[in-house]
């Protein structure tokens, strides 16, 4: 099986705060722009959507055949969210977007990205490959779903957020999902 190295740069406003981590992209035929959560059936930036403008459709283009890219960066420079994954390199193996037959063969250096981002001392992960590789690469305990760990790394003291699954695999609703993301969001200003 082949590995597939990242196929986006990360994406790290000089203002972040916060720095959004999946596991890796989907495969790009199920993409409907050239970002994070690309995919149509994805929930994030319904989540986002929802609780910053009462609108889960606000990312969402006229037609509601794809996300609108530049939106999306306007909100997430503006607010001062970063986003990347915690996996560079991986293997699929079974041809799907399912977290549970992704390999990791590369982690992310997350202290190589923590230093383009002075600011940054909140890290969200967004399901359980992700926490997994996050907290094997930081050493940092898991927090459950929902909840946070404080823990130094870095030459920071950092605090992550344990986020449930934006997609459509983990079968609750856009404001189920929200209510979770609203504590971080509030708490870091972000809304």
């Amino acid at each position: 099986m082949n590995s597939e190295q990242h196929p986006l740069r990360p994406f790290l406003p000089a203002n972040a705060r916060l720095l959004m981590l999946g596991s890796f992209p989907p495969q790009r035929k199920r993409w409907s722009m050239e970002f994070f959560y690309p995919n149509l059936q994805n929930d994030m930036w319904r989540i986002v959507g929802f609780l910053a403008f009462g609108d889960k459709l606000h990312f969402v283009s006229d037609d509601g055949r794809r996300f609108e890219q530049e939106r999306i960066e306007a909100f997430c420079r503006e607010r001062g969210i970063a986003m990347y994954d915690t996996a560079e390199e991986v293997v699929r193996l079974k041809d799907n977007a399912s977290d549970n037959f992704l390999q990791v063969v590369r982690e992310t250096d997350i202290s190589q990205l923590l230093c383009q981002m002075p600011l940054c001392h909140t890290l969200v992960t967004t399901g359980q490959k992700a926490t997994d590789t996050l907290c094997r690469v930081t050493g940092c305990a898991e927090p459950a779903v929902g909840e946070s760990v404080d823990f130094d790394f870095a030459g920071r003291r950092m605090r992550l957020w344990r986020m449930p699954s934006s997609s459509r695999a983990y079968p609750r609703s856009v404001e189920w999902k929200a209510e979770y993301y609203r504590r971080v969001f509030t708490q870091t200003g972000i809304i």
